[in-house]
């Protein structure tokens, strides 16, 4: 049976960092990881059938005639014995209107292989490449953001996770399977966590405001592009995403935070060059050194004047050495100096 253990990372030296306000007498501790606790245990009878169809993910759609199987457990344990190909879950679940203020996630552990899932109806992430391009992720942990707007707090919420198995177990096999809350939400005043553009290879013209990203594929973030469909990609890569700044943010000075980057970036808001870690040549071609950046905590200070009131646009040039690549570790968003300072003072006192 195919296990579930996470790729190793090759040896690397010392990187860059830019944090700008963490104290020296805390970095080593307060690395910016989310602590998460279960807020909803979601282990235990989904509703079950081989196939899959879109009207499926449907809120309204009437699974009453569909079989009840355990979460988390191979389906060829319960019934389906040799089954291979396509198969969908759904299950349901009330939210406290409490959590309408926290950063919440849904981990379903591991599928094997492929999966996309939904939220009301709304995709939410995906990990593996379904076929015609199949690209299995069987040893990939799931986990992904839940954007506020796709949820019913106070109400009744349905899951839907379309798998895909290739050979031997298959379904949603392992782990603990729940709605999870952050314990240590970063106050974001934008929050850029989700759904973003994504396109490999290098252009700097990426970085332009009324760049054409249109026919870019979509890519969830954080989480590796190894698990989104890049399986064994090294090499430049561009994100994309465009976000509404209307409200002020009451500082003169905030920082942007892209959590971790495997292994270089450039950032630019607005075509504007804001920070980068690692070094990177004007020759695309050449060979960059990527060495412990993978490890850093990203925080770019950025001017307020910079942000457009409505429209604006962030682009992430990425360059991955070897491993895992991508925006992989949250938080990812734009916050004053003040909540930065904040969080990081407050995160070094729990030490």
């Amino acid at each position: 049976m195919k296990t579930h253990e996470n790729k190793t990372m090759g040896i690397r030296t010392a990187g860059f960092l830019i944090a700008m306000i963490i104290l020296s007498s805390f970095t080593a501790n307060a690395d910016g990881q989310d602590r998460l606790v279960r807020v909803k245990d979601l282990n235990g009878m989904w509703k079950f059938s081989i196939g899959e169809r879109e009207e499926w993910t449907s809120t309204n759609y009437d699974d009453s005639e569909w079989e009840s199987i355990k979460v988390p457990a191979p389906w060829e344990e319960q019934g389906f014995y040799g089954y291979n190909g396509f198969a969908t879950y759904r299950n349901t679940f009330v939210l406290s209107e409490d959590l309408r203020d926290r950063t919440l996630y849904l981990i379903l552990g591991y599928v094997d292989d492929v999966d996309e899932t939904f939220i009301n109806g709304k995709k939410v992430g995906s990990t593996g490449s379904m076929p015609p391009s199949y690209v299995t992720a069987y040893n990939a942990k799931r986990k992904y953001y839940l954007p506020k707007e796709y949820l019913n707090f106070g109400g009744k919420n349905t899951i839907t996770v379309k798998v895909y198995d290739s050979y031997q177990a298959g379904g949603i096999v392992s782990g603990s399977v729940g709605i999870y809350a952050s314990e240590n939400d970063m106050d974001l005043d934008i929050n850029l966590l989700g759904t973003w553009k994504f396109r490999t290879g290098d252009d700097l013209a990426r970085k332009n405001v009324n760049y054409n990203d249109s026919q870019w594929d979509k890519i969830f973030v954080p989480g590796r592009w190894e698990d989104q469909g890049y399986r064994d990609y090294d090499g430049y890569a561009w994100y994309r995403k465009s976000f509404v700044y209307n409200k002020p943010i009451d500082d003169e000075k905030v920082v942007l935070v892209l959590g971790k980057v495997d292994d270089l970036d450039q950032v630019y808001i607005n075509g504007v060059l804001v920070g980068s870690t690692g070094t990177f040549t004007s020759n695309p071609g050449q060979a960059l050194q990527t060495e412990l950046q993978y490890q850093a905590f990203r925080g770019y200070y950025i001017p307020v004047s910079l942000l457009k009131k409505g429209e604006n646009t962030i682009a992430v040039r990425i360059f991955d050495g070897q491993g895992e690549g991508g925006i992989y570790e949250g938080p990812v968003g734009i916050l004053s100096q003040k909540k930065y300072i904040a969080y990081w003072r407050n995160k070094a006192s729990t030490y």
